[in-house]
């Protein structure tokens, strides 16, 4: 059954390259094929999961959407997965950082009109701005992407820090789901000592599914398709099935 008000979870991490979006599309795709009802909000303006998704010949999108929330559902795509949909980026949203900066409750007056979802992913931007703030302000909790090596623990301390003074203020209620480590490659001493150091920091906040480095991953957004669809049968199709799995586990208990 439809919840009343959707679960909504933002995928976030100031640091490019961490495999945020792939999360957020998978994450996603693997929430909508197991029956959940699920829009997946674009607010990078680089608009990859967009495409990643099948609807990168939108002309309208999140940019319109945010200045008339009553008509989100008009610009809705339908996606490749099926239960999916994509409020697209398109290219007006690279100026919406500069009308957000006095505005961070944007994203959260839009979310509130938007009802005949389960879950709501917001895929943000790889950068601490305004965009990533209507981010923060607006969600229920976040899933932190975190790539195994030692520059990414040093952005998610101040990732962090950013999520503690936002918790002080302007969204109280937010909560941090949990965090992936991705790009994982456990043949390498880097990649297991990385881990053993965020799990012994985070301890429980960290999910038990890692996402390994597979190329299949790097191959899916060519063709506008998640993993499931793409290589179901791939490491990295099975790493984010089990993630979707946590985070419907934990999301329950928010």
């Amino acid at each position: 059954m439809t919840r009343r008000t959707p679960r909504t979870l933002g995928v976030v991490n100031q640091k490019g390259g961490v495999g945020k979006t792939t999360t957020a599309v998978n994450l996603a795709a693997y929430l909508a094929a197991d029956g959940q009802r699920v829009l997946l909000i674009d607010m990078d303006p680089q608009g990859n999961a967009t495409s990643g998704l099948g609807a990168r010949e939108a002309e309208t999108g999140l940019y319109e959407a945010l200045g008339e929330p009553a008509r989100a559902a008009e610009y809705t795509r339908p996606s490749t997965q099926e239960g999916l949909d994509v409020l697209p980026a398109t290219p007006d949203l690279a100026g919406a950082g500069v009308e957000l900066a006095d505005d961070p409750d944007a994203l959260t007056r839009l979310l509130a009109s938007i009802q005949g979802y389960d879950m709501i992913i917001v895929d943000a931007p790889p950068s601490l701005g305004p965009l990533t703030v209507n981010v923060l302000a607006a969600v229920d909790a976040l899933v932190i992407p975190l790539q195994a090596e030692y520059y990414a623990l040093e952005g998610l301390a101040g990732l962090m820090g950013t999520v503690e003074r936002v918790q002080g203020g302007l969204n109280p209620r937010l909560k941090v789901l949990g965090i992936v480590l991705t790009m994982f490659d456990g043949r390498t001493n880097l990649a297991q000592e990385v881990e053993t150091m965020v799990r012994g920091h985070f301890g429980e906040l960290v999910f038990w599914a890692v996402v390994p480095r597979n190329v299949r991953l790097s191959e899916a957004p060519s063709f506008s398709k998640p993993i499931n669809l793409f290589a179901p049968l791939s490491s990295g199709a099975a790493a984010y099935k089990r993630l979707a799995d946590e985070v419907m586990q934990r999301v329950e208990k928010i």
